[in-house]
């Protein structure tokens, strides 16, 4: 098997949603005899393990790369994607947007794969379930839509083939589970045959296929999906299994790799922090080349493979995939071209990071202190090399947004920022650039931790009560001993209204200078610290109305057995949620 589980974190998907209401198609269909002249017939063509795929009869081999940028901007990147070699795109999805990108591509003499996107598409934890079985207005509409797209555009030149769902045979065990999967899975592949025997009906001239996440998915598609002219995957650092996958699974069809490249968060090691260790930008490089090596290496079998990402993205996913985030060249685009037999002698090249590291140790930087990253660049065109520094809270809170960061420059590669006041793993990106459109980026993850405070901590281990907590979800039950147990993997959350509070009863009157919280993402944009002798009349020492989160270190004086945080204002639609709640002598 190949590709088996996969994060959702590292790809982007663009797929177009079912319409209620199914948009007027005539307007898209060119005249019949522009249409013979111009629309081409593409078939898969030969035989046992000599398969071929033809246009009007010629050989053609994909090569190609999946497409992220908006279908408005088609024409503006067909040239680019000429220049690379490609002659073929692959979407996820296709309705009455998809016009421009058809026609943008044909100008080009550039093919496309147009998808038709079923739920639960993109593997584990994407997509909404449907019962296969049982959502006989699910199936209707899907049969009724995709082969009226299909009539809408089979006379585009623009057009290669159709792509039936994405990853769903795997993505229904997010879904479903044990005998009940198993019927899921071979009622799903039923429905993609039906839809591959109605879009032949309207389109003999161009071939149907279906996409999934692993070869263990081409079982069902060879008992369930015969009218498929070929099947097609998704494989990332597997994709050189995939070979002995067919002749072992004992196919009598050809294939396409529908995704690929460098390898994926998903196949890589744990670093010393406990998040995947993102491969390099030349490893990255190297991960086409291989991937289309072992693609072109299944002589007569594999018929191409339109490989991830031509996508302008800038954020987590886009980095770590994307051939231009932003719109900036990396090696991993010249990679692709040199695979797909373009001219690269001319080419500026990006800067190389040869190595990145954090100065001192990455497993424990205390949040909001100075950080220091060594970085070694060189440009082989001998471009002067500037940098930018970004940092990105994935492994905090899914956020894929990179942030962009002041930094001192201090000479010799060492560049210097602010710590995030945030405790946790966040990855830290160095860009190299040189000022001709190309980049070189590296990343490595940072663990932020709290800062240590002077003196002891008169909170820790004491009893602590709260107005409320989450019994469950989660990592929850989340009670208000949680936040002075000393172990910031834990915490107190409360419920999701205002106002809240978290009381420590320290044991006997007790003077302290300085309090520290540190938020969990749910913090109090408003507070107040108050003490008290008898737990009932209270003293306010601190009232804070611009929290932001992240790690409260406040110095402040106060006198008494009880010290209570009020959250007044919540800053987000959650509760309140502290970590820690520390108070120091």
């Amino acid at each position: 098997m190949t590709g088996s589980r996969r994060s959702r974190t590292t790809r982007r998907r663009i797929a177009a949603p079912l319409t209620a209401g199914l948009l007027a198609t005539a307007a898209l269909v060119l005249p019949a005899q522009q249409a013979r002249a111009a629309g081409g017939v593409v078939k898969v063509t030969g035989s046992q393990g000599d398969w071929r795929l033809t246009v009007d009869g010629n050989p053609y081999q994909i090569k190609g790369l999946t497409w992220g940028p908006a279908v408005a901007d088609a024409a503006r990147h067909m040239s680019d994607l000429k220049s690379m070699g490609v002659n073929t795109v692959r979407t996820w999805g296709t309705d009455a947007s998809s016009k421009p990108l058809f026609d943008a591509a044909a100008a080009q003499g550039i093919r496309v794969i147009g998808g038709f996107w079923l739920q639960p598409g993109g593997g584990p934890g994407s997509g909404g379930c449907v019962n296969y079985l049982t959502d006989a207005a699910y199936r209707n509409q899907v049969l009724t839509e995709f082969p009226r797209w299909a009539a809408a555009y089979k006379d585009n030149p623009g057009v290669l083939m159709w792509d039936v769902g994405n990853e769903s045979v795997l993505g229904l065990q997010n879904c479903y589970g044990g005998d009940e999967l198993e019927r899921q899975r071979n009622a799903y592949t039923t429905l993609v045959n039906d839809i591959a025997r109605k879009i032949h009906a309207v389109d003999p001239n161009h071939p149907v296929t279906s996409t999934d996440a692993w070869t263990g998915a081409w079982p069902y598609y060879k008992r369930n999906a015969p009218d498929l002219d070929l099947y097609a995957v998704n494989a990332y650092n597997a994709v050189c299994d995939i070979k002995s996958a067919w002749q072992q699974g004992g196919y009598t069809k050809p294939y396409i790799v529908t995704e690929s490249g460098p390898a994926g968060e998903w196949e890589v090691p744990d670093d010393a922090n406990g998040v995947p260790a993102e491969p390099t930008d030349r490893a990255k490089a190297d991960g086409y080349t291989r991937a289309w090596n072992c693609v072109t290496g299944h002589r007569g079998v594999a018929l191409g493979a339109t490989m991830f990402h031509y996508g302008t993205e800038y954020d987590f996913g886009g980095i770590w995939f994307n051939l231009l985030p932003a719109g900036e060249k990396r090696l991993s685009y010249y990679a692709v071209k040199r695979a797909y037999g373009a001219d690269t002698s001319r080419d500026d090249t990006p800067p190389v990071i040869t190595d990145l590291a954090v100065e001192g140790d990455a497993g424990k930087v205390p949040a909001g202190r100075d950080l220091t990253l060594s970085v070694k660049a060189t440009d082989p065109d001998g471009d002067p090399v500037t940098y930018e520094v970004l940092d990105n809270s994935m492994y905090l809170d899914r956020s894929g947004q990179l942030n962009p960061l002041p930094f001192t420059d201090l000479g010799g590669g060492r560049l210097r920022v602010t710590a995030p006041d945030r405790p946790g793993v966040w990855k830290f990106y160095v860009k190299a650039k040189d000022g001709k459109g190309n980049v070189g980026v590296e990343s490595r993850s940072v663990r932020i931790v709290p800062p240590t405070p002077g003196g002891t901590n008169l909170a820790l281990g004491r009893p602590a009560t709260a107005s409320s907590f989450q019994t469950g979800g989660g990592d929850c039950p989340c009670t208000a001993a949680n936040a002075v147990d000393g172990d910031p993997g834990t915490r107190w959350a409360s419920d999701w209204s205002d106002p809240q509070w978290l009381r420590v009863d320290l044991g006997a009157r007790t003077s302290f200078r300085h309090v520290q919280l540190v938020w969990e993402t749910s913090y109090a944009k408003a507070y107040t610290l108050r003490t008290s002798d008898d737990g009932q009349n209270w003293t306010t020492v601190r009232t804070v109305t611009d929290g932001n989160g992240g790690v409260d270190d406040l110095d402040v004086t106060g006198t008494g057995r009880y010290v209570r945080v009020d959250g007044t204002a919540r800053g987000t639609g959650w509760g309140y949620s502290l970590y820690e709640f520390g108070v120091y002598n």
